[in-house]
């Protein structure tokens, strides 16, 4: 069990006895987190969407031949959640050594917040349910190869040419209700839920043996909806040693990044921060969608450098939420540390 200590608590003192401010060093950016649009799910642990799988054709015909009934085929395909829990518990007597238990409390309390959100936002880009069955499956899962014969979306996977498992991704994101978005169980609240115990729950020592605790619970359920795999975009297998963006002739990341917007299903019409999707007299109006760059440092730091070297005017600032923030053709640059420069080639 991982209790905080009476040494634990001592590092956290100023020599007068009082509380310190902790320096936060590993607080981290997990943008994805702040930006994912979260639906609640139509069922209490799922969420079912239905999808259109083909369009119906008409015949060709001649004088005094007929056509065909057709039809359009659909399929509905289920979407699952996990739910994230920690405690945060407090010996009563400890906390209050320092005369501020509340404090002490809240220091604790923020480190759990700063940690379950970085692991929820690993997860948004990592989970896996086939291979761990807790949790819901992230982006990585979603879009694992490269090889058209195995997925019909690989063709939104570009291969940008690193091998072994020092590569990175840049992921191009269409959020939006339609697109790629959050969902939380029907019935509930989103985002993390933090709960006040107090000092009701009594902790429990080794031998079983109660002592006074103050407990905090931490719980936050959410999965992962990609309705529509078109807008969605990775970038794999970016080589972030001397033999890809940290050497002399690291890959063209704008040429990669043109190929890739002009993918997404909108291109055509606009690219910019903010699109509409798919209109046409037959379908309903659709809801916005807001399209954006995910990258981890490593990558973000590369695309300025080149674009510094190239005087390369496609990067510009904007303002994204209320923040400014620098673009790609119209579209915000986001950084994740939770985006890892350990991935395995994407094959």
């Amino acid at each position: 069990m991982a209790y905080v200590t009476l040494l634990d608590l001592s590092r956290r003192m100023d020599p007068d006895g009082s509380l310190s401010d902790m320096a936060e060093m590993l607080s981290q950016a997990n943008e994805p987190i702040e930006d994912l649009p979260m639906v609640e799910a139509n069922g209490p642990t799922s969420h079912t969407v239905t999808l259109r799988t083909a369009l119906p054709k008409g015949s060709y015909i001649q004088y005094y031949q007929g056509a065909p009934f057709t039809k359009s085929l659909g399929a509905q395909v289920v979407f699952g959640m996990s739910r994230l829990r920690a405690y945060s518990r407090l010996d009563k007597s400890l906390a209050e050594l320092g005369g501020d238990p509340r404090a002490v409390r809240a220091q604790e309390d923020d480190a759990h917040m700063e940690g379950l959100s970085q692991q929820q936002c690993g997860t948004l880009f990592y989970g896996n349910a086939n291979t761990s069955p807790a949790q819901y499956s992230g982006m990585s899962a979603f879009y694992a190869t490269v090889a058209l014969a195995n997925a019909q979306n690989a063709v939104n996977v570009f291969d940008c040419g690193g091998t072994g498992s020092s590569n990175t991704s840049i992921w191009v994101l269409g959020l939006g209700e339609q697109t790629v978005h959050g969902i939380y169980p029907k019935g509930a609240k989103a985002g993390l839920l933090f709960e006040d115990r107090g000092d009701i729950v009594p902790g429990l020592d080794p031998t079983g043996a109660q002592f006074e605790a103050y407990t905090t619970l931490f719980e936050w359920t959410m999965g992962l909806v990609v309705r529509d795999w078109r807008y969605a975009i990775r970038l794999a297998n970016i080589d972030v040693t001397t033999a890809g963006l940290l050497g002399p002739t690291p890959p063209d990341l704008f040429a990669i990044l043109a190929r890739a917007v002009y993918r997404l299903p909108s291109a055509a019409r606009s690219v910019s921060g903010v699109n509409q999707i798919g209109s046409s007299s037959m379908s309903k109006k659709q809801p916005n969608l807001r399209l954006k760059m995910y990258m981890g440092r490593t990558a973000r730091a590369a695309l300025d450098v080149q674009a510094i070297r190239d005087k390369n005017v496609l990067l510009s600032p904007t303002d994204y939420a209320g923040q400014p923030v620098l673009n790609y053709r119209n579209i915000p640059l986001g950084t994740s540390d939770q985006i890892l420069s350990t991935e395995s080639r994407v094959v």
